[in-house]
C-alpha cells in the first residue's frame, strides 16, 4: 500500500509540473533568451542527453540538437557540450548527438563530449565540472522547456556560477523540420552495455534523477564554486 501510495504521489507531481512546463513553454523561452542578450555569446551550452533508438534520433533528439544549433549559429554560444552516456541504448548519447551537430553545421572545435551522465542532473553536473576543466567563464542549458523547469532549482542551489536556461522556443524549430541529416553512429557505440533498467530499480532511477547519485564528497556544502 505505502508504495502504491508514493508511486501515485510521484505520478501525480511528475504530472502538475508537465502541466505547468506546457502553460510557461510559450513565454517562458523568449523571456530566458532575451536575458543573455547582454552577456552572449556563453563560453559554452549544456545539451542533455537523449536515448538513440532504433538508428534515427527521435523529435526530442532532435528538438535539442537543432536548438544548440540554431543558438551556436546566432551568436549564442562559443562551444556546445553534448551530455550523456550509454544509458537506455548501447550508443553514448553526448556523442551521438554532437555528430548530429557536426552534420548540421557545428564546428568539430567548438563541440565537447561529456559522457559519464546518467540523469539530467548529472548532465549538468558533469558538464559543468567540464567546463571547468577548459576555463570556459559563463554557461548555459539547451534543452527543452519541460526539462528546463524540472532542473532550474538544481542549477540555482548546486553552483556558484550562474547556469542561464534557454528552453527552445518551438516556432524556431518549426524552420527546421525538414531537415534529416545522417550520421554513422558507429564511433558512439559503447564496448560493452546494460541497460540502466536492468541495473536499477525505478525508484533507484528516480533517485538518480533528482541528484542523489551525485557524489558530493569534495564539496562539503553539495554546491560547486565558480567556474
Amino acid at each position: 500500500m505505502k508504495l502504491t501510495r508514493l508511486l501515485t504521489i510521484a505520478l501525480v507531481l511528475m504530472t502538475t509540473l508537465q502541466v505547468i512546463g506546457c502553460l510557461s513553454s510559450k513565454k517562458r523561452p523568449k523571456k530566458d533568451l532575451a536575458k543573455i542578450e547582454n552577456v552572449k555569446p556563453l563560453d559554452a551550452i549544456i545539451v542533455p542527453g537523449v536515448p538513440f533508438n532504433n538508428g534515427s534520433w527521435d523529435s526530442v533528439m532532435k528538438g535539442r540538437v537543432l536548438w544548440s544549433y540554431i543558438l551556436y549559429k546566432n551568436g549564442y554560444t562559443r562551444n556546445v557540450i553534448y551530455s550523456g552516456s550509454a544509458v537506455y541504448s548501447s550508443y553514448y548519447e553526448g556523442i551521438v548527438m554532437g555528430l548530429y551537430a557536426e552534420q548540421l553545421g557545428i564546428p568539430k572545435e567548438h563541440i565537447f563530449y561529456e559522457t559519464k551522465a546518467r540523469h539530467s542532473t548529472e548532465n549538468v553536473y558533469y558538464s559543468y565540472l567540464l567546463a571547468k576543466e577548459h576555463g570556459f567563464k559563463s554557461l548555459g542549458l539547451a534543452t527543452d522547456p519541460f526539462q528546463s523547469l524540472m532542473l532550474r532549482s538544481f542549477t540555482r542551489k548546486r553552483f556558484e556560477t550562474q547556469i542561464w536556461h534557454l528552453p527552445f522556443i518551438t516556432d524556431s524549430l518549426r524552420l527546421y523540420n525538414n531537415i534529416s541529416p545522417q550520421i554513422n553512429p558507429k564511433p558512439a557505440a559503447a564496448d560493452s552495455f546494460t541497460s540502466i533498467t536492468q541495473k536499477e530499480s525505478f525508484w533507484k532511477r528516480f533517485r538518480g534523477t533528482m541528484g542523489k547519485d551525485i557524489d558530493w564528497s569534495q564539496y562539503p556544502d553539495e554546491r560547486v564554486p565558480k567556474l
